[in-house]
């Protein structure tokens, strides 16, 4: 039995799980409609009115739900910069964003809450972030007075060979920032990742390792990295 009308999408965290970039859990199910004099209520499903055009909608599994664009646009207000800079990433790196897209929507959205803080990371998203987790890395970095760093940094030797990569880094001070997830106490991962580590050592870099405990908050990665910067030469306000 239909129990909403037909203009009825999936939004705001429901449409963030089903475009398979989920955020933290929020209960109900998110659903948006046109907007109309009453709204329909239905237990366990938070109803929010938005001015949509039929290019805000997109059809998964058969389900009509809130594009990337608007998803983005709609959970700006609620999620924490560093949080929602994280959601971009991964919008991104699963297809569902397009940043020229992304800027046409936000173009036309005048006065709608939290458009001032979806403008101003709109530009800072990417699909080469790997996780949301190093997304958050990034945002303490973009949030300090480091210079930006560079995502997926090839590493290279002595002659030019590409050996390894970073998560994030500075080739100019050869300073790489690596996240440590579960993944990486796999025992065959674990040796790959003491392979890649030497020979990123081997030819001058300086590596810092991070995990889950050090992003609660941004003193632990910007102070080691401004330490490591400062040790290969890196001064304030230089260039």
């Amino acid at each position: 039995m239909r129990v909403l009308p037909d203009d009825a999408a999936f939004g705001l965290h429901t449409a963030a799980a089903l475009l398979g970039c989920p955020t933290r859990s929020s209960p109900g199910l998110h659903v948006v409609l046109r907007p109309r004099r009453v709204l329909p209520q239905r237990a366990g499903i938070v109803v929010h009115a938005r001015a949509l055009q039929d290019d805000d909608i997109c059809v998964v599994d058969g389900l009509r739900v809130t594009s990337g664009a608007q998803t983005y646009l709609d959970l700006a207000a609620d999620l924490f910069p560093a949080d929602l800079l994280a959601f971009g990433d991964a919008l991104m790196r699963a297809g569902r964003l397009d940043a020229e897209v992304l800027r046409r929507r936000l173009e036309r959205a005048d006065r709608v809450r939290g458009v001032v803080r979806a403008r101003e990371w709109a530009p800072r998203l990417t699909a080469r972030s790997g996780s949301h987790q190093e997304s958050r890395l990034r945002y303490w970095l973009l949030t300090s007075n480091l210079p930006e760093p560079e995502l997926q940094l090839p590493i290279c030797d002595r002659w030019g060979r590409e050996v390894a990569h970073a998560d994030l880094g500075y080739a100019r001070w050869k300073v790489a920032l690596e996240y440590e997830g579960r993944q990486h106490a796999d025992s065959e991962q674990f040796g790959r990742d003491i392979e890649r580590y030497s020979l990123m050592g081997a030819d001058g870099w300086l590596i810092l390792r991070f995990a889950r405990l050090h992003l609660g908050g941004p003193s632990v990665v910007v102070d080691r990295t401004r330490r490591a910067l400062l040790s290969r030469g890196w001064r304030p306000g230089a260039s």
